[in-house]
């Protein structure tokens, strides 16, 4: 999903939805509609995506935008289907055992992706691999990885 804008996402999740009794899903489509179907608060924006494709939640005001969740956990299960960073897929299936639920184990990974995004955005800099997979790490009682990874941003 790379170089898309609020509205496609929003569409995106809106389409597998109104077609998620058809057979011929794509496989990203088939991930989207697990996460839909984790999360029926959110399937009323999905039915009526026009009144919301421009919609601002606040989390000020202690908004979660559906979109946006939904789009976290995409984030997460594309990582671990792919197992990137490395040894993502081991810490999802642990934090999966140790929640029983795979949906509050996801959220808890969002809260370090997330936290992980603003850094960077704010700093200026690139993503922390390192700091990302110890914040994950340390939601199981685990310490950082005794070996550094190289940031993409520090290649040169």
């Amino acid at each position: 999903m790379f170089n898309v804008n609020s509205q496609d996402v929003r569409r995106f999740f809106s389409h597998v939805w109104h077609h998620r009794f058809d057979m011929l899903l794509e496989p990203m489509e088939k991930m989207a509609l697990r996460i839909i179907l984790a999360h029926p608060e959110y399937q009323p924006y999905l039915e009526r995506v026009e009144d919301y494709i421009d919609f601002v939640w606040s989390p000020e005001l202690g908004q979660t935008n559906p979109f946006l969740h939904l789009s976290l956990h995409l984030s997460i299960q594309e990582q671990v289907s792919i197992d990137q960073p490395r040894g993502i897929a081991t810490l999802h299936q642990q934090l999966c055992e140790q929640e029983g639920d795979w949906v509050l184990a996801e959220d808890k990974m969002m809260d370090a992706l997330v936290e992980m995004i603003w850094k960077a955005q704010r700093s200026g800099t690139g993503f922390d691999v390192n700091e990302y997979v110890t914040h994950l790490r340390r939601l199981l009682g685990l310490g950082s990885e005794d070996n550094a990874r190289l940031n993409p941003h520090e290649i040169k």
